[in-house]
């Protein structure tokens, strides 16, 4: 089998029966690091009740989330679960901001890919998922982001074993989704799942090939939620059922 010819053809098959998902949902990306943080197991719509409350507190910004003590960071973030760690985590994400590149998001991004991400993977609670998600969907660097629905879905459709390394899997689609193109005719399914409203963010202005890893992997999410769950396989009203090994309507996994 051809692992990337396959993806490839996932692709196409998501993108014209779903469309584009308008991932990131954020004004800023700021907003999108620290989402990208919360969201660390837990659901995002717990990450969407911290990110309110944030908001409210006007705690969503570099400046204020420096400036606001660690106890209270905790508690305006609780709702995203694991809150101790994850304020810490972003009180020393600002911290490597502030050192490294003069508190400027601007300067960090216009690094290169490689030698930021290693230096984003360095820091204490920032893994590889999180890692690719600040430099794809904040600074708009093309990588591609594997979560726990990317590993179930290719691992259920027998395009990498459950031992596959992250990288492994990452690479495999970015080079799948390098030459590709977005369908140009969208057949929208409907019976499809509800998609973000647009944002400043998900609208920003990328290169084509982040614009490719940002609508798949939105998808991926989006087949995750939907239809590919982890203890019930909804095939019936998943666009990938026709790439499955076996053909089936809808199974328990």
């Amino acid at each position: 089998m051809n692992v990337e010819h396959e993806l490839r053809r996932y692709y196409e098959t998501l993108y014209a029966a779903w469309g584009p998902q308008h991932w990131w949902p954020a004004q800023g990306r700021f907003e999108v690091i620290v989402g990208a943080i919360l969201t660390q197991n837990t659901s995002w719509k717990n990450v969407e009740l911290a990110l309110a409350k944030l908001r409210s507190a006007r705690a969503l910004s570099m400046q204020a989330m420096r400036d606001v003590p660690l106890e209270d960071l905790e508690q305006l973030i609780r709702s995203a679960g694991f809150f101790r760690q994850k304020a810490s985590r972003l009180k020393t994400f600002i911290s490597f901001v502030d050192s490294r590149y003069s508190g400027s998001l601007d300067r960090m991004f216009a690094q290169p890919t490689n030698e930021l991400r290693a230096e984003l993977l360095a820091l204490n609670g920032i893994g590889h998922e999180t890692a690719d998600s600040i430099l794809l969907y904040a600074g708009n660097h093309p990588v591609f982001v594997v979560d726990a629905y990317t590993r179930r879905i290719v691992e259920r459709h027998g395009l990498f074993a459950p031992s596959t390394k992250y990288d492994e899997i990452r690479k495999a689609f970015e080079q799948a989704l390098s030459r590709e193109r977005a369908p140009s005719a969208l057949r929208l399914h409907e019976d499809r799942p509800t998609i973000h409203s647009p944002s400043r963010m998900s609208n920003a202005k990328r290169s084509a090939l982040a614009q490719r890893f940002n609508d798949m992997h939105g998808l991926i999410v989006q087949v995750g939620k939907h239809a590919c769950r982890s203890k019930i396989a909804r095939c019936d009203r998943c666009p990938l059922r026709l790439f499955l090994p076996q053909s089936h309507a809808s199974s328990d996994i």
